[in-house]
């Protein structure tokens, strides 16, 4: 399997950015209408920016109707941070919101043409999603995933039929400020699938890397290790919090210290990355951090939460 897919990937381009698709003359991706999965933090960036600078119409999807409107006023709220800062005019804010639609049930993906689904690293809830989203959504839907570490692969499988339709688009937190988009293309998915999904991250103000799809991809199979190996080094007493996050900030030219980075992204996160690393590679450098456990069983999870390795 490894080598199929590394085949693959070397028949594909592996950075795709604004400047290449520009140049290469590339077709419009051709998607009409976006629909976004989860309307946590990751899903509200991700329908932000669709509606803000690809110009789609979104529909933002979430069970809890309570959360659906605390992601629209994040939404209000950053709209009007960027009206204040003279990069959107109240009119652009306007439409950029005017374009995002909410609900609370699958059914109304009927007629979007690309999913992103954006919830948490579950791999089960994901398999239970994307079985739901094969039957749901049309069968030409393209089928996104916003995991950071789980197998593309097995989230297809669980898509019956629609197996080449499901790929791999992992953001970066936060979405509408961090440019990159990591793709990973499935075992099963098509060149065709890889080339709009893409043309949509570009669309989408992004530049794009490829990964085979292996456990972390790129971007958390190399930043989750140092993260672990910084908490290891704490709870060992090797130094203060501050003085790690200070060495590596001023040594290493780091934007933040690795204990502030993993309280920005979630301990819970971190954690159940981690896992997966550690499962499916069964190398014990990956295994998590008993401190790092221990404060997830405490519920201090980072900032979210008010307390991880620092008080918020």
């Amino acid at each position: 399997m490894v080598f199929a897919v590394a085949r693959a990937a070397t028949s594909r381009a592996s950075h795709w950015s604004v400047k290449s698709f520009h140049s290469s003359g590339a077709n419009l991706h051709g998607i009409k209408r976006v629909g976004v999965l989860g309307a946590g933090q990751m899903g509200l960036g991700i329908a932000l920016v669709t509606a803000n600078v690809s110009k789609l119409p979104v529909l933002l999807l979430d069970t809890n109707e309570d959360q659906l409107s605390k992601g629209l006023k994040f939404m209000d709220s950053l709209l009007k941070k960027d009206i204040a800062k003279g990069r959107l005019t109240e009119e652009q804010a306007a439409e950029t919101r005017s374009r995002v639609q909410t609900t609370r049930s699958m059914a109304d993906f009927s007629d979007v043409d690309f999913v992103i689904e954006a919830v948490s690293e579950n791999p089960a809830l994901k398999a239970k999603l994307f079985s739901d989203l094969a039957q749901a959504t049309h069968k030409r839907a393209i089928l996104a995933t916003n995991t950071s570490s789980i197998s593309i692969t097995k989230i297809a499988a669980a898509a019956k039929g629609r197996e080449e339709q499901v790929i791999g688009m992992h953001f970066m937190n936060p979405v509408p400020v961090m440019k990159l988009v990591e793709i990973i293309p499935g075992l099963a998915t098509s060149n065709e699938v890889l080339r709009t999904t893409k043309d949509l991250a570009v669309a989408m103000g992004k530049t794009c890397t490829v990964s085979q799809d292996v456990p972390g991809f790129v971007a958390n199979r190399l930043l989750m290790p140092y993260i672990n190996e910084a908490i290891i080094a704490y709870e060992t007493g090797i130094a203060s919090k501050e003085d790690i996050d200070t060495t590596m900030k001023l040594g290493t030219n780091m934007p933040m210290g690795p204990l502030t980075l993993a309280d920005f992204i979630g301990l819970d996160t971190c954690l159940a990355i981690m896992k997966v690393l550690h499962e499916q590679l069964g190398d014990t450098k990956y295994r998590p951090s008993v401190l790092l456990n221990k404060m997830v069983d405490a519920g201090w999870v980072g900032k979210k939460s008010g307390r991880g390795f620092y008080i918020y």
